[in-house]
C-alpha cells in the first residue's frame, strides 16, 4: 500500500499538525530523515496495514519500503502526534509482531469453556521478503484445558524467521466454565473458614 510523504525542517511539528499533517521520521543505519504525511491518509493506511505490512513511502517520487514502528498518541484526544517509518533493505532482517489469526471452534466451547486468546501476535526476526501476512492457529480441536504454546505453532512460520518470545509462552487455552470455577472458590472458602474460627478459639483459650 501507498502512502506520500514529504520531506520537511525538523522542528515546528505544531504548524504542520495544524495543517492536518502528521510529522514524522523515516531511519535505518544509514538514514534519518525527518518528515510528513497527510494525517487523514496515514489513518486509512494504518488501520489497513498495521505495524507488520510493508508500506511503500514515496517521498519526492522515491519509493522507501518501510514499516511503522512507532505512533505516539495524544491519550486525550485519541490522535497521533508523530510516527516512526523503519526503512527495510532486502539484505537486513527486521524484527516484527505477526498477528495470529484463530481459526476453527474450540470443542471446549461447545462444553461450556471459555475460550482465552492471551497472544494475539508473535514478535520474530525475518528477512523482508519472508514476512508472513499473518499465522493460522487451528484450534478446532482444544478440549477445556488445553492450551496452545509458542513452541505448538513454532513450525507454521517461515524456517527462515527466528521467534524472539519465549517459546513456552501460553497462546491460548480453553477454561473452565465460570459458573463451575465459581462453585469451586465458594467450596474452598466455605472449607477455609471454619479453621481460621477454631484457630481463634485455641487461642483465646491459651490466652485463659
Amino acid at each position: 500500500m501507498r502512502l506520500e510523504a514529504e520531506q520537511r525542517t525538523a522542528g515546528k511539528t505544531s504548524a504542520l499538525r495544524r495543517e492536518g499533517r502528521l510529522p514524522g521520521i523515516i531511519y535505518n543505519k544509514k538514514l534519518n530523515v525527518p518528515i510528513s504525511v497527510e494525517l487523514r491518509a496515514f489513518d486509512r493506511v494504518f488501520r489497513s496495514q498495521g505495524t507488520s505490512s510493508i508500506i511503500d513511502l514515496e517521498i519526492a517520487g522515491e519509493d522507501y519500503p518501510v514499516l511503522v514502528k512507532t505512533v505516539q498518541m495524544d491519550k486525550r484526544h485519541r490522535l497521533p502526534l508523530h510516527v516512526d517509518f523503519f526503512a527495510i533493505t532486502a539484505d537486513q532482517p527486521v524484527d516484527i509482531n505477526v498477528p495470529l489469526d484463530f481459526v476453527g471452534t474450540a470443542a471446549g466451547s461447545r462444553e461450556g469453556g471459555l475460550v482465552d486468546m492471551q497472544r494475539r501476535e508473535i514478535h520474530i526476526s525475518v528477512l523482508p521478503r519472508f514476512i508472513p501476512e499473518h499465522i493460522e492457529v487451528d484450534i478446532s480441536e482444544l478440549a477445556i484445558g488445553d492450551s496452545i504454546h509458542i513452541r505448538d505453532i513454532m513450525g507454521l512460520f517461515p524456517t527462515e524467521a527466528t521467534i524472539l518470545d519465549d517459546e513456552g509462552l501460553t497462546v491460548v487455552t480453553v477454561l473452565a466454565p465460570r459458573a463451575v470455577v465459581a462453585e469451586e472458590v465458594a467450596e474452598e472458602e466455605e472449607e477455609i473458614e471454619p479453621e481460621v474460627i477454631s484457630k481463634g478459639v485455641e487461642e483465646e483459650i491459651e490466652e485463659e
